[in-house]
């Protein structure tokens, strides 16, 4: 099976399992049922998917791959690298607009399945990370990881929105969003100067800082 094939594969049962558990219930549906209606076999079900909690979250790993596929190859500048990655995840989402709009309504229902959704969002904000080590290894390690922080949290927040059906969140807003999250800073080099002066408490603001111009002055 090609490998678009299989993805549309994947994302027609997951479809259907999704929208089992929209009308009966995550609980209460079962992967005999999910798979009647998908069209397939328990045992097809059970090469494509490990569990129903796997099938809910199938589509993700389809986008984390297509993420990391897009970085290994890209050129350019790495934080807009990861930006146009995150971009890429939301449009996908977006023309499967329909599964992530029930799978947001079955999560937000299983606690279980929010915790899984948590560990789904890491394994981006790992990825995007990952990447920049490696590109920007003299940007610190901070500042990497508050950039994908944000990237991601932005992405969310958005993704949300439109799941939800609320204005203010297409691609052209994401965008505009990312843009404005700072790019990181470049590591120090050598440490900074540290200059300490000592006045009388008593002395005039003015006084004090001509001094401290004077003694600045002449270093």
């Amino acid at each position: 099976m090609a490998h678009d094939d299989a993805a549309q594969f994947r994302l027609t049962v997951v479809d259907q399992a999704l929208r089992l558990f929209a009308e009966r219930g995550y609980e209460a549906t079962t992967v005999d049922e999910i798979a009647v209606a998908a069209g397939i076999s328990r045992r097809t079900f059970f090469r494509q998917f490990r569990s129903k909690e796997d099938v809910i979250f199938a589509d993700h790993e389809f986008q984390l791959a297509s993420a990391q596929e897009f970085l290994a190859g890209v050129e350019g500048d790495a934080w807009d690298a990861v930006c146009e990655a995150v971009i890429g995840v939301f449009e996908r989402f977006t023309q499967w607009r329909d599964i992530a709009v029930r799978r947001y309504q079955v999560v937000r229902r299983v606690p279980a399945l929010r915790e899984r959704e948590i560990v789904t969002v890491f394994r981006y904000e790992r990825l995007f990370t990952e990447f920049l080590r490696e590109r920007l290894p003299e940007v610190p390690d901070l500042a990497r990881v508050q950039f994908t922080a944000a990237v991601t949290a932005t992405h969310n927040y958005l993704l949300r929105r439109m799941v939800r059906g609320e204005s203010g969140a297409s691609v052209v807003d994401l965008r505009a969003e990312l843009d404005l999250i700072p790019r990181g800073r470049p590591a120090r080099t050598e440490p900074e100067e540290l200059v300490v002066a000592v006045f009388p408490r008593d002395m005039p603001p003015r006084k004090l800082a001509d001094l401290l111009a004077a003694r600045l002055g002449s270093l």
